[in-house]
């Protein structure tokens, strides 16, 4: 990278960075299409999906001053218009209100996730959907879209219950795969599983009640897999009126977390599918 293009900080209330100033105050209350990207595995995520026509774009980055040269060739990957700002640990300390030790750190933004029926109908004749219900933990939701990534899903869908994916953790957590994968968040969860139902969706409720082991299903060209969040799990309303399936696990045991769930049940149904190598 040219070194002037380094932009040094010295004052932590420098307006120009003004987004990444008390990261965890904004991120509680939302940024309004834009995220934070944290650590290197995201910002290269973040600078494939810049490079690309796609809804993700970078708007400025943040760094340790000492990282910059490990990372010039990351940083070659974002065009010229992308301010890289650069200080030393206790102005950057100082600016997100916290240790950060990663040093690295990207604003980015993205235009408003497609409308659900818009995203249902680009998915390709066989396609494998992951859909998560009620999922409030970012953890969580992070958790759900890097199996999707992992696992080939085609999408990931999300009530309007579930938090958003957008979030610095979830991200996080995902390693970047939320600026990867296509997602809606919107409708109650009957009306986004009618809507797959609709569409010619083959349709798996997972639950520790579910009717038939994950392992055993021949699964369609199309299919939905639905999660629910820890603890309270789907509603019935859902289990009765949708196929079910369950994983077999240690007698006793309540529940799998639902990220080693979706990882387990992805797994099961795109090899079933003959999606991975």
């Amino acid at each position: 990278m040219e070194p002037g293009r380094l932009i040094e900080i010295t004052d932590p209330g420098d307006v120009r960075i003004s987004e990444f100033i008390s990261i965890r105050e904004r991120d509680l209350t939302g940024r309004q299409g834009q995220f934070i990207a944290e650590g290197t595995v995201v910002l290269s995520m973040l600078a494939k999906a810049h490079a690309g026509a796609g809804p993700v774009k970078a708007e400025k980055l943040l760094l340790l001053k000492n990282r910059v040269a490990g990372l010039s060739d990351l940083l070659a990957q974002f065009s010229e218009d992308v301010p890289v700002y650069v200080a030393d640990a206790a102005v950057l300390d100082a600016v997100v209100g916290f240790h950060l030790h990663r040093g690295v750190l990207a604003l980015g933004s993205r235009t408003a996730p497609p409308d659900l029926a818009a995203l249902i109908g680009a998915l390709p004749d066989d396609a494998l959907v992951l859909v998560g219900c009620g999922i409030s933990n970012h953890d969580n939701i992070g958790s759900l879209f890097r199996n999707a990534a992992g696992f080939t899903a085609d999408a990931v869908l999300l009530d309007e219950t579930c938090c958003d994916p957008l979030y610095r953790k979830a991200l996080r957590v995902s390693v970047g795969s939320v600026l990867a994968v296509p997602y809606a968040r919107q409708g109650a969860a009957q009306d986004v599983l009618g809507s797959l139902a609709e569409a010619g969706f083959e349709i798996w409720a997972l639950s520790p009640a579910g009717t038939v082991e994950i392992d055993t299903i021949t699964p369609g060209r199309r299919v939905a897999l639905v999660m629910g969040t820890e603890g309270e799990g789907l509603p019935p309303v859902i289990l009765d009126h949708f196929l079910s399936a369950r994983i077999a696990q240690a007698p006793g045991l309540d529940s799998l977390n639902v990220g080693t769930a979706s990882g387990i049940a992805l797994y099961n149904i795109a090899r079933a599918m003959g999606r991975l190598g």
